[in-house]
């Protein structure tokens, strides 16, 4: 028989006679003469709750279950008289397909904290938390080339490894074939000249803007600065269009709707997820959504701006002068005083770094 995820298990339009579900046991509670085994699979948030009868050979199997064994249960999908839960599995076999030692195995029914997580990387995608967490980057990461796509842009696929550094930082991960402590130039290396790991695919990206048009480039970059801040990664993904014949609005109209559009889908598709994060880790994550998706972001010039933060009473770290470079602090306070909580720089002056205010 092959087998059904949980996540169309648990939305099926009518009771099935034979099913068939694989999947890793949250809880087992045995009861006299039958056992309730809850199971999830990774495919959605949600657990499916068996029930099964108790005969010599189950109860054999059902002694070496315990939360985080895997294992494979036939039976039939009938409409559970529990609340909260529409279907449930009559169970008419199990099958133990890996054991947990219960005495070592880590994960239990009650939350973690995030640094206990850290140290069984293995197995933190099994908690909600992150199950939720890595469900929705898939779905965005998806949901990310299909906007691109339906906006007619090339996906573009840039170096990983390049001799350039695209901002211009020098802090960049070195990648080299030589010996450690090798005296050898870098003409004797691999490539013939010092290489290191991508901060940016926009060069690459921007070159091909000017053959094919619109294109993107959506992959891993990596950054060497030695910065232990939650804003400071040594490798993420970055999303990176670049478009010819355009302007600074088609930038920020472009950005706008990706972003829109983003949290559409994700609404869509990942609800319980989304759900799961605005019930325990941010109560304010759906008003905030809300508020991203009804109201447009407001283009701030460079000059209002400044002149925002010159009214304040706010002291700042420097004196704020016009070609002064906003930081994120300084931002926050252009979100309050404009009555908008996102916003972009406009007009902006060549000294100053900037970046899209959210």
């Amino acid at each position: 028989m092959k087998r059904t995820k949980i996540k169309y298990a648990l939305n099926a339009e009518a009771p099935m006679d034979e099913i068939l579900i694989k999947g890793w046991v949250r809880t087992k509670r045995d009861n006299k003469g039958f056992s309730f085994v809850e199971l999830n699979d990774g495919s959605c948030l949600m657990n499916i709750q068996t029930v099964i009868d108790h005969t010599p050979e189950i109860v054999t199997v059902l002694e070496k279950v315990g939360t985080g064994a895997s294992v494979a249960i036939e039976g039939e999908l009938i409409e559970s008289p529990g609340k909260g839960q529409k279907w449930e599995i009559r169970g008419k076999s199990i099958e133990l397909l890996g054991e947990a030692d219960q005495e070592t195995f880590p994960l239990q029914k009650k939350r973690h904290s995030d640094e206990f997580l850290r140290s069984i990387a293995h197995l933190r995608p099994r908690t909600n938390k992150y199950g939720a967490i890595f469900r929705m980057r898939s779905e965005l990461a998806q949901a990310i080339h299909k906007f691109f796509a339906e906006k007619d842009f090339f996906y573009i696929h840039t170096p990983i490894i390049t001799g350039s550094d695209c901002e211009g930082a020098g802090e960049m991960f070195r990648v080299t074939s030589l010996e450690a402590g090798s005296q050898l130039p870098p003409e004797e290396d691999f490539f013939g000249q010092p290489s290191q790991l991508t901060v940016s695919g926009q060069l690459s990206a921007e070159m091909f803007s000017l053959s094919l048009g619109d294109v993107y480039t959506f992959g891993p970059t990596f950054r060497a600065e030695n910065s232990n801040t939650p804003r400071h990664v040594a490798e993420f993904w970055m999303i990176e269009p670049e478009m010819a014949f355009a302007d600074l609005a088609d930038d920020m109209d472009l950005g706008e709707e990706m972003i829109k559009y983003l949290i559409t889908h994700i609404l869509d598709n990942c609800a319980s997820d989304v759900e799961l994060f605005a019930k325990w880790v941010d109560k304010s994550l759906m008003p905030t959504l809300e508020t991203i998706l009804n109201e447009p972001f407001k283009r701030l010039p460079y000059t209002e701006a400044i002149d925002i933060l010159k009214k304040t009473k706010k002291k700042f770290e420097y004196p704020v002068e016009w070609g002064w470079t906003f930081r994120l602090s300084t931002s926050g306070s252009c979100a309050k005083k404009s009555s908008r909580s996102r916003f972009m720089f406009t007009i902006i002056p060549r000294p100053s770094s900037h970046f899209t205010c959210a």
